[in-house]
């Protein structure tokens, strides 16, 4: 589903980011950039809407109705490989997954859907609850956790978070490369950060990498559309020998190489990061 119009400006960042090898750096021209006192402002505004729990639990519903809506324009076109990785999991594990596209949740919502009967809170940066329109209600009313890149918020308030969801049984999802990349085929490189939490809060993290596939159907102008192929990968577990930070590395560069080796497998390539057109699926 193509979202935002336009997308020849995101191609060229992208590009731009792939020579300067700057793989988890912003593509998306329109994000917003919020100062220290609008990020408080939105924040402050995302909890007082939760405080209000009638009017919080309606508002859930329109947001839920929305991405169910998504998930049946996409279902048909959508397979799942791998599920059986997941057997082992009995509850409470952070998920990962390539990011390529504003609503890219939905598969692993999918899956946790399928497996669990549990819907995943969403981890997302903080300048996404100043987004308008649907996506900004969406951002504010789903099962989403604000993270803010500053060490006090992140010591006190979202690790406690994360560890609270984590040992009620929940499912945490987290973009361990940070930023969208509109259809973009390639994994890249995970940042530690989503190990770190999840060393944190002893959690295993399940990998899910989507694989796309050009349909002969027009999207729009500069698109055709997709099918997907939601590959659940091996779960990671953090070490007990090894201590948060050693943990947090190890586990990133394991989700990396599944994720690597899937890639290749899927589409019998080797990885490289030398841009091509075939790179953003669906791209005419």
């Amino acid at each position: 589903m193509i979202i935002g119009g336009d997308k020849s400006e995101t191609i060229i960042n992208i590009q731009k980011n792939i020579r300067a090898e700057e793989y988890n750096k912003k593509a998306e021209p329109d994000d917003p950039k919020l100062t220290d006192e609008e990020v408080e402002q939105y924040l402050a505004e995302f909890e007082k809407g939760r405080s209000n729990k009638v009017l919080h639990a309606i508002k859930k519903c329109g947001a839920f109705a929305i991405v169910d809506v998504a998930w049946l324009m996409h279902k048909g076109v959508t397979t799942f490989e791998g599920l059986e990785n997941l057997d082992e999991i009995k509850a409470g594990a952070i998920v990962t997954c390539n990011h390529f596209n504003p609503i890219d949740s939905i598969f692993a919502r999918a899956v946790i859907r399928k497996k669990f009967k549990k819907t995943p809170y969403i981890v997302i940066q903080e300048t996404n609850l100043a987004m308008p329109g649907a996506k900004g209600f969406l951002m504010n009313n789903l099962n989403m956790v604000p993270l803010v890149k500053a060490p006090n918020y992140i010591l006190k308030k979202f690790v406690p978070r994360i560890k609270e969801l984590i040992e009620a049984g929940e499912f945490v999802q987290i973009y361990p490369e940070e930023e969208l990349w509109f259809n973009y085929r390639k994994p890249r490189p995970c940042k530690r950060g989503t190990y770190l939490f999840a060393a944190q809060a002893n959690a295993p993290v399940v990998p899910i990498f989507v694989e796309m596939i050009d349909l002969d159907k027009d999207d729009n102008e500069q698109f055709k559309k997709l099918k997907y192929v939601v590959h659940v990968l091996k779960p990671i577990y953090p070490d007990k020998k090894l201590n948060n930070k050693q943990n947090s590395i190890k586990m990133a560069e394991k989700d990396y190489a599944e994720r690597v080796e899937c890639y290749e497998k899927c589409y019998g390539k080797k990885i490289d990061y030398k841009y091509s057109k075939w790179d953003i699926a669906g791209l005419k």
